[in-house]
């Protein structure tokens, strides 16, 4: 590719600070090179010389990726209660094919974001869109749920690395100024993702057959990562390095990201007790057609997006002193979907106010995060980087476990009480968390 060996020369050091500085609002106030202008920013800005409509193209692929992570990772809520029929379990045995897919994506990606930053980025990018596409494609030929389950686990083990990997290269593409911005969309196409893979799923499933819809998410990766592989410019190496792993681990022992990781734990766990769920609970607790409850879906999705949004408006606004109302409002709205019992009209009303909090808090953690780690552990800024999608699905695969055990032991309808205990839960840690980290930012003037 052309331009690609000049800007191969990668400094670990400065590749975290840019790493760094794509999840914080602080990059909004670094320089800018000018249109026309060579890049003022050679290292940050490592793909300047590139073309704009060849960086441009890039960074939507960057995003399409995002997109493609999320319909294959969401993809079974909608189709639940079809593949319980076909493998012959119960729809909480079908919950761990979310569940186990959230734990390995956990699991997995700080452990390869701390010993494969050595390697060359386009490297791993391949090698994990090679065992993505492998994953994706033995769950559409999948003929025992064990086998499914295996595929889910296989996947979600790549699918946090994948998008930590994908993500690195967009202050590259974009400078730091509009990093920030430029990642968030990234995420958003995933949140965009989560519920057009579940609503249409819904819709694939009612009117054709659910194979369909594990065919269409395998289409989509393997587009996605044929792409990728050969339009994606090179890069000598990945993006951190600095600190030994032993190094980087201290940074998971400081109180406020532990008590971050805590917020994640249950206030997306909030949130999954009951959209881990939602396909039955619409359509057998509110009495809603497939087409229906897909079109409440579809809504959600978009409300979703808008939460995304909002996040990063919440950040640059307040900060971490907004998360305690932010879960006093979600444990609310999931109380209210628990009174609500079978009335339609307050119960999808409920689950909108849901859809709408779900994100809100992720961007002024992240912040949290990456400067705990810029203050005491500046060698570990890409592990930062990582905690909170790694804690994200922390909190779907306990969300999603244990709205497994309400719905086997009280029914779909209790799904909003525990929910919304779990929310005032993390409401508690939001306090702690915001406490712990005042205390690093006094220290470290």
């Amino acid at each position: 590719m052309t331009g690609d060996k000049t800007y191969d020369r990668t400094d670990d050091t400065i590749r975290s600070k840019a790493a760094a500085s794509a999840s914080s609002s602080e990059c909004a106030n670094e320089p800018r090179a000018q249109k026309g202008e060579p890049s003022k920013e050679p290292l940050l800005f490592l793909y300047a010389n590139l073309s704009a409509a060849r960086r441009r193209v890039c960074y939507g692929l960057l995003v399409l990726l995002g997109f493609s992570l999320g319909c294959s990772e969401f993809v079974v809520i909608g189709i639940e209660p079809e593949l319980a029929e076909a493998f012959d379990c119960s729809l909480a045995r079908v919950g761990d094919l979310i569940s186990w897919f959230a734990l390995s994506y956990a699991i997995a990606t700080p452990l390869l974001a701390i010993f494969t930053s050595q390697f060359r980025r386009s490297s791993l990018l391949a090698v994990y869109l090679f065992v993505f596409v492998v994953g994706n494609l033995v769950s559409m030929v999948a003929e025992s749920f064990e086998l499914l389950l295996a595929s889910r686990v296989l996947m979600g083990a790549v699918a946090g690395p994948l998008l930590a990997v994908g993500t690195t290269y967009v202050p590259d593409l974009l400078g730091p100024k509009h990093s920030s911005m430029g990642i968030s969309v990234v995420y958003a196409a995933f949140s965009i993702a989560l519920v057009l893979a579940t609503s249409a799923g819904r819709f694939i499933a009612e009117y054709l057959t659910w194979h369909i819809a594990m065919e269409g998410a395998f289409a989509f990766a393997l587009i996605t990562a044929i792409l990728l592989r050969f339009i994606m410019p090179k890069s000598a190496h990945g993006s951190d390095g600095v600190a030994s792993p032993a190094n980087q681990l201290r940074l998971l022992k400081e109180p406020a990201v532990i008590f971050g990781v805590l917020i994640f734990l249950f206030g997306i766990g909030a949130v999954y007790t009951f959209y881990g769920y939602v396909a039955p609970y619409l359509e057998t607790t509110l009495g809603l057609s497939a087409a229906q409850s897909g079109g409440v879906l579809l809504v959600f999705g978009c409300i979703c997006f808008v939460s995304d949004i909002l996040s990063g408006v919440i950040d640059l606004r307040f900060g971490m002193k907004a998360l305690p109302p932010i879960f006093v409002a979600l444990a609310a709205a999931l109380f209210g979907l628990w009174l609500a019992g079978a009335n339609a009209a307050l119960a999808v009303a409920a689950t909108f106010v849901i859809a709408l909090l779900m994100y809100s808090f992720s961007i002024p953690c992240i912040t949290m995060f990456m400067d705990v780690a810029r203050r005491k552990h500046p060698g570990a800024l890409i592990l930062a980087a990582s905690v909170e999608p790694t804690s994200f699905n922390i909190g779907i695969s306990f969300g999603t476990a244990a709205g497994g055990l309400v719905v086997t032991n009280l029914g779909l309808q209790a799904v909003g009480l525990v929910g919304g205990i779990f929310a005032l839960l993390a409401c508690a840690c939001s306090v702690a968390a915001i406490v712990s980290w005042r205390k690093i930012r006094a220290l470290t003037r």
